[in-house]
């Protein structure tokens, strides 16, 4: 069988392949502590599950418009507008199985062979991978340590060229738990306001800043209409398993990637949608106690890898990441991921699997328990 060109510039997620040969340590017996999955290890509140079940029960078991129903979309328009602070419409939504299916799509109807994209790097994987896939230039803009991983804005300034299509943002950040402040949003939007470029802003950990307040780029004039919101309901409300996650953009864009859902998926499941209503306009307690733990949870780890020799790990902001830098163990990021994982029976992830500024730190996602976490650091000195 011959595949066509593009199949060999599809990247992958680490994270999976990672928890694939955890799994398979397991099988031969051994017990691993996985905060390699950036999954929150959470129940979804039962609220949530109950819409669903009395939604099937009531028959909601046919297919949906493609860009999402009516009733979940206004829900949505009403979050976003009163989070973001903007006057979003349901007719600017789009609901994806899913927060990546916006990244692809995206990506898609707007980045033409040649055209270059500017994106975080360390940052998510999948976007290099759908920016080269869809015969794209990807442009790393680097997140650095010094600046609590964000980006120098002169940097970024030096890389737009008339080329720059699209600027994807992330804030709080995959891998590195950083989060962009309203002054660095402010300066980025300083920097582009007169490109005709794109801002693609991944803002799924939204609900999960734990210092200062999360803040839009669509929330300065003018920006709203140029960028397209990716959210979702899976870190919020430990929902992964459900496939649920939404883009809103202006209403144009918004038809182009309802007809990309209509040729791909035809629609969404139909009673997730009014669960995710439920998890919207219901009650907040669950996403709170979890935000909670999270926050008591990050303080145990950053202490933790702190007191290992040769890490250093600055506190993250956002997410349920720590991004420790490990240049001082001597090992190559990949190659300590590996030591950890077959010798200390610990499954992290390679700074690299974001990317080649990832180089000199690993990930390890604190969506486990804290007693698990403690013994994760107990075997990482163990084996070092």
């Amino acid at each position: 069988m011959k595949y066509a060109n593009r199949m060999s510039k599809l990247g992958t997620e680490t994270a999976f392949e990672v928890l694939a040969k955890a799994k398979k340590l397991e099988a031969q017996g051994k017990h691993i502590i996985h905060l390699e999955i950036g999954e929150p290890d959470f129940t979804t509140p039962d609220n949530i599950i109950q819409a669903a079940i009395k939604s099937l029960q009531a028959g909601d078991t046919h297919y949906s418009a493609s860009n999402g129903t009516v009733e979940l979309r206004t829900s949505i328009a009403k979050y976003i507008s009163k989070t973001r602070g903007i006057d979003a419409k349901p007719d600017e939504v789009v609901v994806t199985p899913g927060g990546k299916p916006i990244m692809f799509y995206a990506i898609i109807a707007l980045v033409e062979e040649g055209d270059e994209v500017i994106y975080p790097n360390p940052g998510f994987p999948i976007y290099e991978s759908m920016i080269n896939f869809m015969g794209g230039k990807a442009v790393p803009v680097q997140l650095k340590e010094e600046k609590s991983f964000a980006f120098d804005p002169n940097e970024l300034k030096s890389l737009i060229t008339d080329k720059t299509k699209m600027l994807i943002i992330n804030s709080p950040q995959n891998p590195t738990g950083g989060i962009l402040t309203k002054d660095d949003i402010m300066k980025i939007a300083e920097i582009v306001k007169d490109k005709d470029i794109t801002i693609l802003s991944d803002e799924i950990y939204s609900r999960l800043v734990f210092d200062g307040e999360n803040f839009s780029i669509t929330q300065i004039p003018g920006f709203k209409d140029r960028t397209i919101i990716l959210d979702g309901f899976s870190k919020t409300y430990a929902m992964t398993g459900w496939r649920a996650g939404y883009g809103v953009m202006n209403e144009d864009l918004a038809q182009k990637i309802a007809r990309l859902m209509t040729n791909s998926n035809s629609c969404n499941n139909a009673f997730v949608q009014k669960a995710c209503i439920e998890a919207l306009e219901g009650p907040q307690d669950g996403a709170e106690k979890m935000r909670n733990e999270f926050i008591a949870r990050r303080e145990i780890i950053v202490e933790g890898l702190n007191s290992i020799k040769g890490f250093s790990c600055i506190m993250p902001h956002g997410a349920f990441y720590a991004f420790p830098n490990i240049t001082k163990t001597g090992y190559p990021s990949r190659e300590l991921n590996d030591h950890l994982l077959y010798n200390g029976n610990v499954a992290a992830l390679s700074g690299t699997a974001f990317g080649e500024f990832g180089e000199g730190y690993l990930r390890f996602s604190y969506a486990n328990s804290r007693d698990n976490i403690r013994e994760a650091i107990k075997r990482i000195k163990a084996v070092l």
